[in-house]
């Protein structure tokens, strides 16, 4: 997966001609996943003039490719402008959001990778085993060959008349070159903030439950003002959105096992179906009901 344009090494990049499937004009999301590769879920928007989302983070690894228009990329604490043939990268935990400018029309195509699978892939590749994920420090690129080959990943997992075996190896194959060609040698992370971790774990492991601040607090040994402004500057939401941000994922898991909307609203920790319904919408840009198909 090698630049093969000179054109492109000059950071010059002419957009392809749009390629998703579903038709123009069709808003509504378009999900896939197989219980057969369940480490990787796609995710197609034809139309995403009426696509906003909250500004959010996942637990899984995320990269997409926009076909179509034009948008603006959030992603932690800055702001692009993204267009068709750009590619974008999430690593897990990483806050973002993608939405349109002034009502123009954009599409792109979305994959989702369960971090646990992308490590081992990265360990098989060379990298330390000692060490967990290894993020990207790449944000977004405009390069003709990951584009191509996020499209025809896309195409062979929703090709019904494609094998498992098929998918299999080409998520493989495309992962590996994305990994070779984009990870640096060197990685920058964030310095530690062990409480703050603490206040983030605590928040995980009961986002189901009916959390207080100074639960929050008491937990990590810190005092509510400096948990506030930290907080926020380390993950990039208040610990409101964050626990917010951890039941819709939690719904998630819940919807693609099949479970009834109005459970999973009450198991996920929300008030009621409605407050579910909203902030489903908010953070994943579909209702519960198209995401769980």
């Amino acid at each position: 997966m090698s630049d093969r344009n000179a054109a492109q090494a000059k950071g010059v990049f002419t957009p392809p001609s749009p390629r998703p499937k579903t038709q123009a004009g069709d808003a509504s999301p378009h999900f896939w996943r197989d219980d057969a590769l369940p480490f990787i879920e796609a995710r197609a928007i034809a139309d995403g003039r009426e696509v906003c989302y909250a500004r959010h983070s996942h637990e899984h690894f995320s990269i997409g490719a926009i076909t179509a228009g034009r948008s603006t990329y959030l992603h932690e604490h800055s702001a692009f402008e993204v267009a068709a043939g750009t590619v974008v990268l999430m690593n897990p935990g990483d806050v973002h959001a993608c939405n349109p400018i002034d009502d123009q029309p954009w599409a792109y195509r979305m994959l989702y990778v369960d971090t646990p699978w992308l490590t081992d892939l990265q360990h098989q590749l060379g990298f330390s085993a000692e060490l967990d994920f290894r993020r990207f420090a790449v944000t977004h690129i405009d390069n003709r060959a990951v584009f191509d080959g996020l499209n025809q990943l896309y195409d062979t997992l929703l090709d019904e008349q494609a094998s498992i075996l098929q998918k299999h190896s080409a998520t493989v194959a495309f992962f590996t070159e994305v990994q070779t060609l984009l990870n640096p040698a060197e990685v920058l992370v964030r310095e530690p903030n062990f409480k703050l971790e603490r206040a983030a774990e605590y928040i995980r492991e009961h986002c189901t439950q009916a959390l207080k601040l100074e639960d929050i607090c008491e937990a990590a040994q810190l005092s509510a003002s400096y948990l506030i402004r930290a907080f926020k500057q380390q993950y990039g939401m208040t610990p409101h959105a964050f626990l917010v941000n951890q039941r819709i994922q939690f719904a998630r898991q819940q919807l693609r096992q099949g479970k009834l909307i109005a459970d999973v609203a009450l198991q996920a920790g929300f008030a009621d179906q409605a407050h579910f319904q909203r902030a489903f919408k908010q953070h994943l840009a579909a209702t519960p009901g198209q995401y769980r198909g």
